[in-house]
């Protein structure tokens, strides 16, 4: 059935709406110019004093550390989370508490996390938010490699078993090289997350070790400047690019 053309607009209103802002960002990061609303010629030079920038550079390094580290965690704990709940149980209620994280508001998974640091009398630093981050993300990997698990065919698992291979070995050589796409793909949303998450980062993290959205942050506060359109550009293409690696591993998964 031909949709009426009356119907696209509503659709590509929303569109229009969403990117507009983000193209903006984007073009003018390319200006010369100081000035935010005076377009002054193409240049790159704001792209360089991204990196000449002490805060932004440490920003971005807290930033790297916390989201390798959270995304290694939340990557295993995530795959063999998934595995047992496939394999372990039937219960929806233990799903439904696996990807819990995944659905609550980041401000109050921030106050519990800030809580429980508080309650064991863990002091805050990259580690307390390398853990939160790990906690949020764990819980997408948890997801994604469930979805997979589902064209698994157990089979080759009692098989392995059957031919005298332990469990352990059988999770290694059988179980994860089939949940490899899945797992990829879990890693690469969960690095995402980490590197532009800020409110978890917000309440977790020490003021001496700010990671990169906090440091842009406390800059935007006194308005938006070139140099933070040139480092939101380079953000977003990153995360863009490990998007769409997600989508694509995503489309293997569900072929396989």
């Amino acid at each position: 059935m031909r949709v009426p053309r009356a119907f696209l607009v509503p659709f590509w209103a929303t569109f229009v709406f969403l990117y507009i802002p983000i193209v903006v960002v984007v073009i003018m990061s390319f200006n010369a110019s100081s000035s935010l609303f005076v377009w002054r010629g193409f240049s790159f030079d704001w792209y360089v004093e991204v990196f000449r920038d002490g805060a932004l550079m440490a920003g971005l390094g807290n930033t790297l550390i916390v989201a390798s580290g959270s995304t290694l965690l939340a990557t295993v704990l995530g795959t063999l989370l998934a595995v047992g709940i496939s394999r372990y149980t039937r219960s929806g209620l233990v799903r439904a508490f696996a990807i819990a994280p995944a659905l609550l508001p980041d401000l109050l998974l921030a106050i519990g996390l800030l809580s429980l640091f508080g309650l064991v009398q863990l002091t805050l630093g990259l580690h307390s938010v390398l853990i939160a981050h790990a906690v949020f993300s764990m819980a997408f990997v948890t997801a994604i490699v469930l979805a997979r698990l589902s064209h698994v065919d157990p089979s080759l698992e009692e098989a392995s078993r059957d031919l005298g291979a332990g469990p352990l070995r059988t999770l290694l050589r059988v179980t994860i090289p089939q949940l490899a796409p899945g797992i990829v793909a879990g890693a690469l949303l969960a690095f995402t997350l980490s590197l532009d998450e800020f409110v978890i980062a917000f309440f977790t993290a020490a003021p001496n070790a700010p990671t990169l959205p906090m440091v842009i942050y406390s800059m935007v506060r006194f308005g938006v400047t070139p140099e933070v359109n040139a480092l939101a550009t380079m953000l977003l293409g990153v995360s863009m690019l490990a998007i769409i690696a997600t989508q694509r591993l995503t489309r293997i998964t569900e072929s396989l």
